[in-house]
C-alpha cells in the first residue's frame, strides 16, 4: 500500500483515508521524499541571525507616515462605546 503524507516535525500526517487498516496496528514505514513538491530543509539559526531577521521584518514599516493615521483611526475605534 502506498499513501500519500506530510511531515509535521516528528509526527506523519497521512492525508490518504487508511480505514483498512485497525486502530493500534503496528505499521513500517518507507519514508521517499517527493520529487515533485518543494522541499524545505529547516535550519537552525544563530541567536544573532534570529535578531538581523526580526529587526528586518520591524524595519519594514519604517518611512510609512500613514501608519500613524491609521492606527489613530483604529484607537478611536476601540474606544467608541456601543450600547
Amino acid at each position: 500500500m502506498k499513501v500519500k503524507g506530510i511531515k509535521r516535525g516528528q509526527t506523519i500526517e497521512i492525508l490518504d483515508k487508511i480505514n483498512d487498516i485497525p486502530n493500534g496496528t503496528e505499521i513500517i514505514v518507507d519514508l521517499n521524499v517527493s520529487s515533485n513538491e518543494n522541499v524545505r530543509i529547516e535550519q537552525t539559526l544563530t541567536d544573532k541571525e534570529k535578531l538581523a531577521r526580526l529587526n528586518k521584518l520591524f524595519g519594514a514599516w519604517k518611512d510609512q507616515p500613514e501608519l500613524m493615521e491609521i492606527f489613530t483611526e483604529i484607537d478611536k475605534d476601540r474606544h467608541v462605546y456601543r450600547g
